[in-house]
């Protein structure tokens, strides 16, 4: 029978067991997806270690809320899709019941898009979580514009990686922020126009130096917390703050400063509109097509060694990069 990675108690990866269960049947409008490989996500290690924002019940919780296969079977009346597609997986909001870390899931049809042309299937698995987040936050909510410069914290982690290439790509300026001066060069090469790293200069003096003295016009902060702060004062007056991240779970003190529109986002707020969903698959295609994408893979996993997978990344042995679990 297939396998499935479940948990029945919060803890370290060492939670996580491998089951067999029956092949899951579609139901009408689902279809039944062979996964071929997924990507570890922070929210996973926070739903296995007890953190997650939403409740996951216990026992024999399931994780994953990305990854990529072949569709295997059509649920009655599901349209749209043929078996033997090669599919990504764009939401899994009931991740506990039927993620990603398993043989089969199965999903809305809505919930999957065709696999870009050309695109690995170790890179497809990584893909979705990341770009689709950055565009959601900066396109469809922030509206970022050609001339823009974009302050981006976490900027090694997957989402800032692909802030920093969607922003160039529509010709904005990406400024990259990084507690750690030796992931300078590796975010030059990223595609950061300049690293401001805070072990060594103050974040808000550097964007005046890379702003000619205006200040940001955009920031996507992946981290919150205290430092929320000190971005405030690297932005111009009127310039837009775009929380979309969770890294610091302190609280994050109201911004105070010059005026800016702030405002929250969350990877799944717009996934759930398929016209929304459609357009970020159109983008991802074409910068992909185009070369501007370079999804960042690290390590890759077997689905027999998972636990070794999470402890990679929640020891930071990942460099941000993406983990991938083969199936």
């Amino acid at each position: 029978m297939p396998r499935v990675v479940v948990f029945d108690a919060f803890g370290g990866p060492e939670v996580m067991r491998i089951v067999e269960e029956p092949v899951p049947e579609p139901a009408a409008g689902e279809v039944r997806v062979r996964i071929e490989a997924f990507a570890v996500n922070p929210l996973d290690l926070m739903m296995r270690a007890g953190a997650s924002p939403a409740p996951v019940p216990l026992p024999h919780a399931r994780l994953g809320v990305e990854g990529t296969g072949v569709v295997d079977a059509l649920g009655p009346d599901t349209t749209g899709l043929a078996v033997g597609d090669p599919v990504l997986l764009t939401a899994v909001p009931d991740a506990v019941v039927r993620g990603s870390y398993a043989e089969y899931t199965t999903v809305p049809a809505g919930r999957v898009i065709p696999r870009p042309a050309g695109l690995g299937t170790t890179q497809a698995a990584a893909v979705w979580v990341a770009y689709s987040t950055a565009y959601g936050a900066l396109v469809e909510r922030a509206k970022i514009r050609p001339g823009d410069h974009l302050l981006i914290t976490a900027a090694s982690g997957a989402v800032g990686r692909a802030a920093m290439q969607i922003a160039r790509y529509l010709g904005a300026v990406p400024l990259a922020v990084t507690r750690h001066t030796a992931r300078t060069d590796d975010l030059l090469a990223a595609g950061a126009e300049a690293v401001i790293a805070t072990d060594r200069e103050d974040v808000a003096e550097a964007v005046r130096r890379h702003t000619g003295g205006a200040g940001a016009d955009l920031v996507l902060d992946l981290v919150r917390g205290p430092g929320q702060q000190a971005l405030v004062q690297a932005v111009r007056p009127g310039a837009t703050l775009v929380a979309a991240g969770f890294l610091d779970p302190r609280p994050t003190p109201f911004p105070a400063g010059p005026s800016l529109t702030s405002f929250s986002y969350r990877g799944f707020d717009l996934l759930f509109d398929p016209v929304v969903v459609r357009r970020m698959a159109a983008f991802l295609s074409a910068g992909l097509s185009h070369g501007a994408f370079q999804p960042a893979i690290g390590e890759v996993f077997a689905l027999d060694d998972v636990a070794e997978a999470h402890r990679h990344v929640e020891e930071g042995r990942h460099g941000g990069k993406k983990v991938v679990v083969t199936v």
